[in-house]
């Protein structure tokens, strides 16, 4: 084992001791707390450091005022929440950051209503707010689902839906998404991440794939092709599938890999009673996601998680934490209301605090100046003493050697 693995594993195992004892702080309660009443920006001791690339590192918990730890150690994979849409989520947002100690908040995510056409191809004055936030800094994400179908969340019958995607495979709908496309480039947000026709595999949206698979994929094709055939758009287009099987597994909804860019998954805590471990090698599930990204050359995200089945679920929240901090996610977005929340939702008070122990003073690492040389002074000869007046004077200038041995 190299020096660096051993590095590597040693920090991992000291995130684990960490998050273990930080979990039982929480179970036993008032020493280990959050109040999600508290005003933004009351400070709390980190008591887990996140790490960077090469894996989870030690506790720390620095006093009141320190600053927070920086370089590749404190670098966690680039983090936010949804908070709200419109203007709300940007004001929420920095809410959250100091919540958070002044965490570096560098993902910004917001929906796109689904019950008009209209809606859907960005409402005039609806994204603004979020654009302003994303153009402020260069490496912000702006995050943006995007609903697939008009009515998504009015209960459609499968044969409805079989009905409107086999229009929609057709082209009747490509004109909206151009629509949007030019509203996002004329905005200044050509590179927004947009998670389109998100939890496909399941049942809640009208742009579900389920009723008709095939037809699903070639309109995913329709709109990705229809949104880059606007002129300056640097779009890119996040597959998120619920984890698991759900109505139908999500592979089959794959549209391929030249209209994919972003593997997500939206990874709540459910069912009731699964455990952590269950989540990672069920069928379908984070395990297989992280598989598949690699085999397909894709980085992965997960735009929706949080609790949700389980209640104040401490260990799932560690897990999730661990889990994202060893497999490094492009981004991930904690969904922020009850039952899934941590800051706006009061049911979670461990869980919360343990999130909030984890991510914050995450600040993003000032770039080092580089070294200057010292200079060294060339060395100089004294100058030879000047022996007083009437001091003998040596007879020879010579250097004394050793005497033979």
């Amino acid at each position: 084992m190299t020096s660096e693995r051993r590095r590597s594993t040693l920090r991992r195992m000291a995130f684990i001791a960490a998050g273990v004892l930080a979990a039982a702080a929480v179970v036993r309660g008032p020493a280990f707390r959050t109040d999600t009443a508290d005003k933004p920006g009351a400070r709390h001791c980190a008591a887990v450091e996140r790490s960077g690339p090469a894996g989870p590192g030690p506790a720390v918990c620095p006093a009141d005022g320190a600053p927070a730890p920086s370089g590749p150690a404190a670098s966690p994979p680039a983090f936010g929440a949804y908070l709200d849409n419109g203007s709300g989520g940007v004001m929420d947002t920095k809410g959250f950051s100091r919540w958070l100690g002044g965490s570096d908040v560098r993902v910004g995510r917001s929906y796109l209503p689904g019950d008009l056409w209209s809606n859907i191809e960005g409402a005039p004055g609806f994204l603004d707010s979020w654009v302003r936030w994303r153009r402020d800094r260069d490496d912000r994400l702006f995050v943006l689902n995007v609903p697939m179908m008009e009515r998504n969340e009015a209960h459609l019958s499968d044969a409805e839906v079989k009905g409107l995607l086999q229009r929609a495979a057709a082209g009747a709908f490509d004109e909206h998404f151009r629509t949007l496309a030019r509203h996002l480039v004329d905005l200044g947000a050509p590179d927004t991440v947009l998670v389109l026709g998100w939890e496909m595999n399941g049942i809640t949206y009208t742009h579900r794939c389920g009723p008709d698979p095939q037809d699903w994929k070639t309109y995913w094709r329709r709109v990705v092709t229809a949104m880059r055939s606007v002129p300056g758009q640097k779009f890119r287009f996040d597959f998120a599938p619920n984890r698991g099987v759900d109505a139908v597994p999500w592979p089959q909804c794959y549209p391929g890999d030249d209209v994919v860019d972003i593997i997500g998954m939206d990874s709540y805590d459910q069912p009731a009673g699964l455990t952590f471990d269950e989540e990672v090698s069920e069928p379908y599930g984070l395990q297989y996601q992280v598989d598949f990204a690699k085999e397909h050359g894709k980085p992965f995200s997960y735009p929706e998680w949080g609790l949700f089945r389980n209640g104040d679920d401490v260990p799932y929240m560690l897990r999730m934490l661990a889990w994202m901090d060893q497999h490094k996610p492009l981004y991930q977005t904690i969904t922020d209301y009850c039952p899934h929340g941590v800051w706006q939702c009061a049911k979670n008070p461990r869980a919360s605090a343990l999130y909030r122990a984890a991510l914050s003073g995450q600040h993003a690492p000032d770039p080092q100046p580089e070294p200057q040389p010292v200079p060294v002074p060339s060395p100089t000869t004294p100058p030879a003493p000047v022996p007083p007046p009437g001091s003998p004077q040596p007879s020879c200038a010579c250097t004394p050697t050793a005497s033979p041995g």
